[in-house]
């Protein structure tokens, strides 16, 4: 069995050289058939030369440079792509996730699960901003989304083969790793897990960029919010009947102005029709995003044939 382990990196020159020596103690059990790929995400410190330092001592390592930076997604994309191992190790350079949990997830992977990831029963030195907006992230995504994606998860995960070819068969841009496994399908299993504070460098998840991940996470699962308008139309049309009622009793019990009925009946009634419109374009328009996506129709667990010739289930 060979394994992969693959760390997108950007910025993170400072925590090179301990990443490596926690990895290389991590992946001791399997010293002669692993491989720890560095990927710099067109980072603009000297984190390359970092890598290419470490790679002096530690001959398991494989560094990849991106021509400019290209997102954390793409660069784990592009590591996982790399990797040749049987199973592959997933976690980010800022060693908030520990690499010393890949024995226990290995441990579940033997027992048949395809996919073993780590979720976060607390997060340690983050603010409670932080806190409070992941927490609600993913309770939203999965209120959103057609697919349940595990909560309190990041990309910190073991995978095997199989599952991981199932997630590069899937050619869409705006990637978001962790829920095209929970996409994808196979045998899952969380193993709960502390969450260190960062001791080194800065988060490279401002709040711009904390909010672009959440949107591409949400269009990349979901065509709820195209099927909105629809939902909103039924409940314009619906009152503006009632409007209607109340127009016609104000028009004979009131006497009201001329001419307010008619524009109250008919700013009603097409602001319904208008969202009616909107939302029947938006179911289109979800059929074609997910067409766009091209992604295959379905992934096989397992199989058992009936490997008996032809001709002796014919005669049976």
């Amino acid at each position: 069995m060979y394994l992969s382990v693959v760390v997108p990196c950007m910025n993170e020159e400072a925590s090179i050289p301990g990443l490596v020596e926690r990895l290389t103690q991590a992946v001791k059990l399997w010293k002669d058939s692993a491989e720890i790929i560095l990927i710099d995400d067109g980072s603009t410190d000297a984190t390359w030369k970092a890598i290419e330092a470490a790679k002096a001592s530690c001959p398991q390592l494989v560094g990849l440079k991106l021509s400019a930076n290209r997102g954390h997604q793409i660069a784990l994309t592009a590591g996982l792509e790399a990797a040749k191992g049987d199973r592959i190790f997933m976690l980010d350079a800022d060693l908030q996730d520990p690499p010393e949990l890949l024995t226990d997830m290995m441990f579940m992977m033997d027992r048949g699960f395809d996919v073993v990831y780590g979720r976060r029963s607390e997060r340690r030195g983050e603010t409670m901003f932080k806190k409070a907006t992941a927490h609600l992230f993913y309770r939203f995504l999965n209120a959103m989304s057609d697919v349940p994606i595990p909560q309190d998860t990041g990309d910190f995960r073991l995978v095997n083969r199989r599952s991981l070819d199932a997630v590069l068969a899937m050619p869409e841009k705006a990637r978001f790793i962790r829920g095209m496994f929970a996409w994808a399908g196979f045998r899952q299993v969380g193993i709960e897990y502390i969450r260190a504070p960062r001791e080194l460098g800065e988060t490279k998840y401002p709040f711009r960029a904390m909010m672009r991940f959440a949107i591409d996470a949400m269009t990349a699962f979901s065509t709820k919010p195209l099927k909105l308008a629809t939902r909103l139309s039924f409940l314009s049309l619906l009152m503006a009947a009632l409007m209607g009622v109340y127009v016609f009793y104000s028009l004979v019990v009131y006497q009201t102005a001329p001419g307010w009925a008619s524009v109250i009946l008919a700013v009603s009634f097409f602001s319904g029709a208008q969202l009616l419109t909107l939302g029947i374009m938006g179911e289109y328009i979800g059929r074609l995003y997910v067409e766009a996506k091209n992604r295959p129709l379905y992934f096989v667990s397992e199989e058992e044939r009936d490997i008996a010739p032809v001709t002796q289930r014919l005669r049976a």
